[in-house]
């Protein structure tokens, strides 16, 4: 015979605090490492590249060249470098604060790479010419001619990608699926209630047998 273990019931509750840590530890391991390579892509290029010349990365698809943007991609917002700073900040304190409620792989990597590729580019805003939070960004990749971006875009892009198709497939932050929260319909199948007869135990009302005429009453009257 076995006897129950008090402490079992408690076991799952202490372990989803552990995988959440685990898990945000590993976002910010994944942002350290694309915000690294994002600096040092731009690092290279400031030395290598020159601005209004472009050299073949891949054909003439994907070209490098050097390109110092004040707004946002596409060169949009270009007068709202200080706007675009506050955003910035305020996406990455959102960020932080929602990676201490990480249950899914899918949404760490997403996390991470967002994380990641938006210290990248408000690394530039902060600490780039001509000033501090009016920084310009770093570009040097040349997507098909169409705009300019750098590793931390394409973290962003990718990142972004990712939280729609988790979106789409339902999958929470914390790993839960929105189907599994759904409240069940009522089965028609439930055992009744107190008080209410089952189905096969609902009485059946016979008719009555026939019962012969006694003594001294009339005869029945059987004619058409």
């Amino acid at each position: 015979m076995t006897t129950p273990d008090p402490d079992a019931a408690a076991r799952p509750h202490e372990a989803a605090p552990r995988v959440s840590r685990r898990l945000a530890l590993l976002c910010a391991l994944l942002a350290a490492l694309v915000l690294a390579a994002d600096q040092a892509t731009k690092v290279w290029a400031l030395a290598n590249l020159e601005q209004g010349q472009w050299r073949p990365l891949l054909g003439e698809a994907i070209q490098l060249t050097l390109v110092f943007n004040p707004g946002a991609a596409l060169s949009f917002g270009t007068g709202m470098t200080w706007l675009l700073t506050l955003v910035a900040v305020g996406v990455t304190v959102v960020v932080v604060r929602s990676a201490r409620k990480l249950g899914s792989r899918g949404w760490t990597l997403a996390f991470g790479l967002l994380l990641g590729g938006a210290l990248g580019n408000l690394y530039d805003r902060f600490f780039r010419d001509p000033g501090f939070a009016r920084g310009h960004v770093v570009d040097f990749i040349d997507w098909f001619g169409w705009f300019v971006g750098n590793v931390a875009d394409i973290a962003i892009v990718v990142a972004a990608g990712l939280i729609m198709l988790l979106s789409i497939l339902g999958i929470r932050l914390d790993g839960s699926r929105e189907h599994a929260h759904a409240s069940p319909e009522p089965s028609h199948d439930e055992a009744p209630g107190p008080g209410k007869p089952a189905p096969d135990d609902v009485p059946v009302v016979q008719d009555a047998p026939d019962v012969a005429p006694g003594p001294g009453a009339p005869p029945e009257d059987t004619r058409a």
